[in-house]
This record gives structure tokens, C-alpha cells and sequence, in this order.
């Protein structure tokens, strides 16, 4: 089945990208998936997958997020491009 979508990481991804994953091996498996989810449905449509439409984010500023794991990917998506925008990791403490 050929993607719907095309994607592709901007070069501030692939620096958070790297410096994630020297410290976060589990990282690969989540990244291959994300790129999965988001050459097939970017905008959730089945609405069975972790992705949110971020409130108040004006275009270009990464509007979408989805959630795998610890890790946080936020991307923006122009027709049938999805752009990589951040890749971050949610610290353990976050809801205690």
C-alpha cells in the first residue's frame, strides 16, 4: 500500500532526534512507528491513535502532537507533507 502522505523532519527534529536517542535506545522503535501512523492517517481521522490538535498553535509552529510512550513528536502538515517539527521526552515528574 503506498503512503498517503509524505514525511519529512526538519533539521531542528533530527537534532533533538540525535540527542534523544544517544541516551533512549526504545527510541528507534517509536520513531518507526510514528513515521507509520503519520504517512497513513497525520490527522486522526480513525481516531485510534494518541494525536492532538494543539489549541492556540498558529500554523508552521508544530499544531499536531502525537504521544508514544515518554516521547512527544509535534509536527505540522501542509497538503500531503507531514513535517517533523520536535521530538521530546516527558520527564517522570511531570504529573506528581
Amino acid at each position: 500500500m503506498t503512503p498517503a502522505f509524505t514525511v519529512i523532519a526538519t533539521t531542528h527534529f533530527e537534532r533533538e532526534f540525535r540527542r534523544l536517542r544517544r541516551h533512549h535506545t526504545e527510541l528507534l522503535d517509536h520513531y518507526a512507528r510514528v513515521i507509520t501512523i503519520l504517512e497513513t492517517d497525520p490527522y486522526n481521522r480513525t481516531r485510534t491513535y494518541p494525536i492532538r490538535k494543539l489549541e492556540n498553535v498558529p500554523a508552521g509552529e508544530a499544531q499536531y502532537r502525537i504521544r508514544l510512550g515518554r516521547f512527544r513528536f509535534r509536527y505540522d502538515i501542509e497538503g500531503q507533507t507531514v513535517y517533523l517539527k520536535r521530538c521530546s521526552l516527558r520527564r517522570e515528574d511531570t504529573y506528581r
